[in-house]
């Protein structure tokens, strides 16, 4: 259940409301990000008709309206410098060379013991818009589910709205790659909020311009993760009152732009310390106030204080802040805290994790690397334990709290969509339930598919 006493979903339908039918589809797919992209294209590839929804006017999800700007979880974390070990392929490998070819992602970038890679935002858009219309796959921006069609406890098709008003996709299978678990949500299935509630910190990222990198670079080094001397810098200016700078161990990153840098470096909670739950807009708003406050304040730091950055500026903030987690779906498998950390390797897994958990939460994020080596996650993760067509994609998968800080980025977030795009795939063919299909099979027609698996 949702727990903010002022806002009630009116989401099940279980007689269908008087509303236009807009489409009957094979595949629903809810939400343009990492998740949502892999999934249509493989199953629109496979010939089905699929359709996409996406609230924005664009494809990225948290990548492109959050600007979280990089592209996690491909290589292997290691004690000492090593050249990148990449052990994540499949649909994210093919995403990554769509953005080679229009040069709209950098080389491998050190990340603390790993490496991350940071994007165009728009170019990311350009490049989901490529593989989706290229594969047949119908796309309708600014649009978003208000309600759910059911039958006894199964989906059977959506409440779309816009401001062209509201109608009905009739579906055979739908993909939850909303990243909020919205459409399982308003079918009434249960989902949990963190850990009792308590969840990641949202961040409002920003692109910093007119940077000289090489003085830059001369200061903080090759290590994308902030140098000592800069947190104890940013601590000290907080600590005097002359900044408000509420996290101290930050990211920058250069990007694909000469003379800019991605900034992940705001820490957004509640104006009385409570964490801010982005289903709630009352706390997405306060979020977005806020960050678009703290961007400032850091990029006033930088300027005063950082080599490089005398004549910087802010050249943009994230259309929304960077959510790291909202709604997990209860599945009929869930990712513990001791897979991750113990490297758990499994039959079904539908996807390698080699990113540490990375925990935002206080003023410095924790970090627990996985050095050498990778867990793998269970495809019963992205199928809800109840109700039936329906199966999650992105970070709403099935996870404890800790876990989720690990296995939540976009890398995998395309493999989970991979996989849910080839369990609908099956599904479709062969008649059986979300749930009736082994991991096995799924990991099978991946590995057929790029994974390495």
């Amino acid at each position: 259940m949702e727990f903010f006493p002022g806002w009630a979903l009116e989401h099940r339908f279980i007689e269908e409301p008087d509303l236009p039918v807009f489409a009957e589809v094979d595949v629903l797919v809810v939400g343009g990000g990492a998740a949502g992209v892999a999934a249509a294209t493989t199953a629109g590839e496979a010939g089905k008709l699929v359709l996409l929804v996406e609230r924005y006017g664009f494809c990225g999800g948290a990548a492109v309206a959050g600007l979280s700007g990089t592209i996690c979880g491909f290589y292997k974390a290691h004690e000492n410098r090593h050249e990148p070990e990449q052990v994540v392929f499949g649909f994210s490998e093919r995403f990554k060379q769509e953005l080679q070819k229009k040069g709209g992602i950098t080389a491998p970038q050190l990340y603390g013991k790993t490496y991350t890679h940071t994007h165009d935002p728009l170019k990311w858009s350009e490049s989901a818009e490529h593989l989706l219309l290229e594969a047949g796959v119908r796309i309708l921006f600014h649009t978003v589910v208000s309600g759910v069609i059911m039958d006894n406890e199964d989906c059977r098709g959506v409440i779309l709205e816009s401001n062209a008003g509201r109608s009905i996709v009739y579906a055979k299978r739908i993909v939850d790659a909303s990243g909020d678990a919205a459409v399982i949500a308003r079918a009434g299935y249960r989902h949990v909020f963190g850990d009792q509630g308590r969840i990641q910190n949202p961040t409002m990222i920003f692109r910093l311009g007119n940077v000289n990198l090489e003085e830059w670079r001369d200061y903080y080094g090759e290590d994308t993760i902030s140098p000592p001397k800069l947190v104890d810098a940013i601590k000290l200016a907080h600590d005097s009152g002359r900044y408000t700078l509420p996290r101290h161990k930050i990211w920058l990153f250069p990007t694909t732009q000469p003379h800019e840098l991605l900034v992940n470096a705001t820490r957004l909670s509640g104006h009385d310390g409570r964490f801010l739950n982005v289903i709630d807009p009352v706390d997405f708003t306060e979020a977005e106030i806020s960050g678009r406050r703290q961007v400032r304040e850091y990029a006033r730091f930088f300027a005063d204080n950082m080599p490089g950055c005398k004549d910087s500026y802010v050249v943009a903030t994230g259309t929304e802040v960077g959510i790291r987690q909202t709604r997990s779906i209860i599945g009929i498998e869930t990712l513990t805290n001791d897979d991750v950390i113990t490297c758990h390797k499994r039959t079904d897994g539908i996807c390698r994790v080699p990113w540490p958990i990375e925990l935002h939460s206080g003023n410095m994020p924790k970090l627990h690397w996985l050095i050498d080596d990778y867990y793998e996650v269970p495809y019963g993760t992205l199928v809800p334990e109840a109700g039936e067509n329906i199966i999650a994609a992105g970070r709403c998968l099935s996870a404890e709290h800790e876990a989720l800080a690990s296995a939540r980025v976009t890398a995998q977030c395309f493999e989970y969509g991979h996989a849910a795009g080839q369990a609908a795939l099956l599904s479709l063919a062969t008649g059986r339930r979300f749930r009736d299909i082994p991991g096995e099979e799924i990991r099978a027609h991946m590995a057929r598919h790029g994974s390495a698996l």
